[in-house]
């Protein structure tokens, strides 16, 4: 029987003082709900013969691993916590696929870790299910993620607010290092470990840049851009993560955790959904700016390897910091044209290259968009059909727009200069071309809340993943216009959105 992963380890090899060797515990009654066979087949897994539900619950531990608990501190809500750590993970090892790709192979809800601080280690259902859906739904939008290989059922009883079903997750990555992972090290003083973690880092997501005091500042410019890139994606989907702590930005600029996520549906920059954010600190409008102060903190976290001397340190890290807002605008600002139908390739290439760049051009492209956002939330308008009712009107058909806001005036002014602006790109697109480019940017389908909650409900409570599998097969291809999935466009309730609270699941 050929070993179903080809481990590497190269994290537990090269950085034995930032893990912990650990064990999943076993579980008695293991049974496989899900298993992501297009993802196991890109990773070029061997699963013919295997028994998977041993192997993703912990039971069997595959040929190869070396499973760890990784330590991280983070800020949590603004408040530092100097030792976090996997508290129900655990990183069974670094598989290689076929092409040489290194993916992190993980498990959650796999039982308690010396980082558990009291939890029981243990995961439901219901939460796992919900980290398959996001994650996938992120995925089929094109956005950098976490993906779910596997759920797997444990035959236990596991006890929040009420007794649930226990599940383990089987976790991909391109890898688990975090802002918090640099935070660990830094706190403690502890520079020797900090550069073998930079290092380490490097080697994996930036193989091009030296092991030196200006690759690390590289290291952190390239952090940066990868970020900017990922909040600017969420934000033109209407995506609010939740929980932006610090141990759950990825160096990778990887989607991570999916507990209180959501997706925002009536337009509010305001919108929150997590229980436990009381404050609005990780509200939607708010997320570019959370990303900026974590980056900060990794910045922080860095100085002691960017310069012997603290003040040319900090100058130089506050210069990449204050760098930030520009990427974030730039990458908002090219996904936002590319939503509205404009002809944004052009433009996003001066810009990477610093030419022809015209600022007049992005502030009255920008000033065109707020505008449109300051519509939808006057009138409270879907984010995401007004998105898609929107590349219905390139292509003639604006009644649906029409149908979705109050003030037909306000939007007809609007609604004049799109159309001028559209006018004025000099692509030779026809209205129907501009309209497919548009539909393939505006997604159709959404994980909306109602529907997520439905699906988990009926895994969890009744025993019936036939509501997941199907909204599963719906998110994979979000563009696509299927009558028969029409349902699953259709916002909730107003009375279902004024309550609605998602939580960690911990």
């Amino acid at each position: 029987m050929p070993a179903p992963f080809v481990f590497d380890n190269s994290y537990a090899r090269a950085l034995p003082d930032c893990a912990l060797a650990w064990r999943p515990q076993s579980v008695p009654q293991p049974r496989l709900v899900y298993l992501n066979q297009p993802l196991a087949d890109a990773l070029g897994l061997a699963l013919d013969g295997q028994d998977t539900a041993a192997l993703f619950a912990g039971n069997v531990l595959p040929a190869g691993s070396a499973p760890i608990a990784q330590i991280y501190a983070g800020h949590q809500f603004g408040h530092f916590s100097p030792q976090l750590g996997d508290g129900r993970a655990v990183l069974l090892g670094e598989h290689l696929d076929p092409q040489g790709g290194r993916h992190d192979i993980a498990f959650k809800g796999s039982g308690p870790t010396p980082f558990s601080r009291g939890g029981d280690g243990k995961a439901a259902l219901g939460p796992m299910l919900r980290e398959v859906l996001i994650g996938e739904a992120l995925h089929a939008l094109g956005i950098p993620t976490t993906r779910a290989l596997a759920v797997v059922t444990t035959g236990e009883t596991i006890y929040r607010e009420q007794a649930l079903p226990g599940a383990v997750l089987t976790r991909v990555a391109a890898s688990h290092l975090r802002v918090g992972t640099f935070e660990y090290f830094a706190a403690r003083g502890d520079i020797a470990r900090l550069r073998q973690l930079a290092d380490y880092a490097i080697a994996r997501h930036d193989a091009g840049l030296p092991t030196t005091p200006a690759g690390y500042l590289a290291f952190l410019e390239a952090v940066a851009e990868r970020q900017a890139a990922l909040l600017a994606r969420w934000m033109c989907i209407g995506f609010i993560h939740g929980v932006m702590n610090t141990d759950n930005m990825t160096i990778s600029g990887e989607s991570i955790d999916f507990g209180p996520c959501a997706f925002m549906e009536a337009y509010d920059p305001a919108t929150v959904f997590s229980s436990i954010d009381r404050q609005g600190r990780y509200a939607y409008g708010n997320q570019p700016g959370i990303a900026h102060w974590n980056l900060a903190r990794l910045a922080s976290s860095l100085l002691p390897l960017i310069d012997d001397d603290d003040v040319r340190a900090s100058e130089q890290a506050q210069r990449v910091i204050d760098r930030f807002p520009a990427l974030y605008q730039r990458h908002w600002l090219a996904g936002m044209r590319a939503k509205l139908g404009l002809d944004s390739q052009t433009q996003t290439q001066n810009d990477r290259h610093g030419a022809d760049h015209d600022p007049a051009s992005d502030a009255e492209d920008g000033a065109l968009i707020e505008d449109w956002l300051g519509l939808l939330q006057q009138d409270r308008v879907d984010f995401t059909l007004a998105w898609r009712q929107l590349a219905e009107a390139a292509a003639g058909q604006p009644a649906g727009l029409q149908a979705l806001f109050t003030d037909q005036a306000a939007l007809a002014a609007w609604y004049t200069r799109w159309q001028a602006r559209c006018a004025s790109d000099d692509d030779g697109r026809l209205p129907a071309e501009r309209a497919a480019a548009m539909r393939r940017v505006n997604p159709w389908l959404i994980p909306r809340n109602h529907r997520v909650e439905e699906a988990l409900a009926a895994a969890t409570t009744a025993g019936d993943l036939t509501p997941f599998r199907r909204l599963l097969a719906a998110l994979s291809h979000p563009c696509e216009t299927a009558h028969a999935q029409a349902d699953y466009t259709m916002p909730a309730t107003a009375d279902f959105n004024a309550g609605y609270r998602t939580f960690c699941g911990t």
